[in-house]
């Protein structure tokens, strides 16, 4: 098959260029070692809890049941009685019998990998004090992060060219680097204005390619797209299929009506109205700013092979409004009297940051930080049809020469292949979680460890994003302010939409929604 290329821009040199060719083996291809690494990490985890549940596993599985079915039935009695005065105590009764099953499944399924796994913890004067759990050092922990990603991405970077004596030393400074930014996100103070780790490690990174510039030997442990793709495949074993049911189709038509909506109509916003010269990086934003964020940047921008300068630039965009919205919706939600279910709902559909809609849920009470997380965990589904979708388009109208026939071929070769891990762990888990209480635990269990380790390659990746981008490069492609005008208009476009869609789902069509959260 002869290769597409670019059409030809006036702005870009040959190096910039990005040439398709024919497609890598799944030994030499970044994509597929995400997702080998990050199945591996996985199939890891649910063997090693698995292999070290206790010989009296049965009885406490029953223990567990019966439980569940202790709560289950309560919550059957307070739909009952939801006018009588008794359901106050019925109420207090169902969070104690929930407390009580929470402290069983916690310890019906051990992963044995997470005492070997740790992040920094909060601390208020002294930064040692990150490194201690309940004043017991857990640099166990750090270090077997470190010593367990070391191997994961050495061995997979020898196969994608380079030598594992020379990444294995750059690898450990990159790590240091994390570490060193989520110490600065857990002070006291920098957690009270939610100010997490990839704005930090964004900085550090930043810090040192702008002044020292980043040294040669360091270059081959600065691979971006490779932590965030391994952590995005971890991620899918978050994003569970039953959660999507649970909140039924209001939760749909926030996060699946309106995002699409936002998408389109901002890249057409770019495209027609700001005539943006790079249509890559204008589809990039748009999906970063209305999808969810880093996730959907990195690979909407390998679906339609945007230039890392692009990438670096949408993000950067991403996390400096992710904090503003954060520390703003809360109060002006309380402000205007919002009620904790729609204002979660507005919150979950458009901060980009899963953490940050967490946290920004949080500051309104538990239904509105429930509410916010799963709105956002369905919109996180979007990932793999946002991505194949712009494959198609990329190749069927962007690239397409006048008379060629688009190729299939070619869109299979675009598909950034890491989402199919993404969805493979999604369905997995999700099956495991409606298997029941035993796979329900299990699943638990696993993502408790998967859980830090997504953690790190994030940070990871977020560091290497700071050590590659030189502000030199970068203010062309904010030439006349274009982009930062494109995700203003594109970020209002997508809190006007989602607050009407909320508001009519929630408030009007279906007001009894959100309850099923509770139970």
């Amino acid at each position: 098959m002869a290769s597409a290329q670019r059409p030809e821009d006036p702005s870009l040199n040959a190096d910039d260029e990005v040439r398709i060719s024919a497609p890598k083996g799944m030994l030499a291809s970044e994509d597929w070692w995400a997702v080998w690494l990050g199945g591996l990490i996985l199939l890891l985890a649910i063997a090693g809890t698995y292999f070290s549940r206790p010989a009296d596993y049965s009885d406490r599985l029953a223990e567990v049941e019966t439980q569940a079915t202790q709560v289950r039935e309560l919550q059957q009695q307070a739909e009952i009685a939801e006018a009588s005065t008794a359901s106050e105590s019925l109420s207090q009764q169902i969070d104690d019998e929930k407390k009580q099953l929470k402290t069983l499944r916690s310890k019906l399924d051990a992963n044995p990998l997470q005492p070997w796994l740790a992040l920094p913890r909060s601390w208020s004067s002294n930064p040692l004090n990150a490194f201690l759990r309940d004043g017991k050092p857990i640099l166990a922990g750090i270090v077997g992060a470190l010593a367990f990603s070391t191997v994961l991405f050495g061995f997979g970077a020898t196969f994608l060219g380079a030598r594992f004596a020379q990444f294995v030393p750059a690898f450990i400074v990159v790590f240091l680097l994390a570490s060193l930014a989520y110490v600065l996100a857990t002070q006291e103070v920098v957690e009270y204005y939610n100010l997490e780790y990839p704005l930090w490690a964004l900085l550090l990174g930043l810090l040192i390619s702008n002044t020292v510039r980043t040294p040669t030997w360091l270059h081959p442990a600065v691979r971006t797209e490779f932590y965030i793709k391994t952590g995005l495949v971890l991620l899918g074993a978050e994003v569970l299929f039953g959660r999507l049911l649970s909140l039924g189709l209001p939760g749909v038509f926030v996060s699946w009506v309106v995002t699409p909506v936002v998408l389109i109509g901002t890249y057409q916003f770019g495209q027609r109205v700001l005539r943006m010269p790079s249509r890559s990086l204008n589809l990039v934003i748009s999906a970063d700013m209305s999808v969810c964020g880093v996730s959907a940047a990195i690979a909407t921008a390998a679906a339609c092979r945007a230039k890392k300068e692009e990438l670096t630039l949408a993000i950067a965009l991403s996390l400096v409004f992710t904090v503003v919205m954060m520390v703003v919706m809360p109060p002006i939600i309380k402000a205007v009297g919002m009620s904790e279910v729609l204002g979660g709902a507005w919150i979950g559909g458009t901060i980009d940051s899963t953490g940050a809609v967490a946290a920004a849920g949080g500051m309104l009470g538990p239904t509105a930080l429930t509410v916010a997380a799963t709105v956002k965990m369905i919109q996180n589904i979007l990932i793999g049809a946002v991505a194949f979708a712009v494959a198609v388009y990329w190749v069927a109208y962007v690239e397409r020469r006048p008379g060629a026939r688009p190729d299939v071929r070619e869109i299979w070769y675009r598909f950034p292949k890491f989402v199919l891990g993404f969805v493979a762990a999604s369905i997995l888990f999700s099956m495991l979680h409606a298997s029941g209480v035993a796979g329900e635990s299990m699943a638990d269990a696993v993502i408790g460890s998967t859980k830090t380790l997504r953690a790190w390659f994030f940070c990871l990746g977020f560091v290497s994003i700071g050590l590659e981008t030189n502000f030199r490069e970068l203010s062309r492609y904010l030439a006349g302010g274009k982009p930062l005008i494109l995700y203003v208009c594109g970020q209002a476009l997508n809190l006007t939409l989602t607050l009407l869609m909320a508001w009519l789902m929630f408030e009007k069509v279906f007001p009894h929604a959100a309850a099923a959260l509770s139970q």
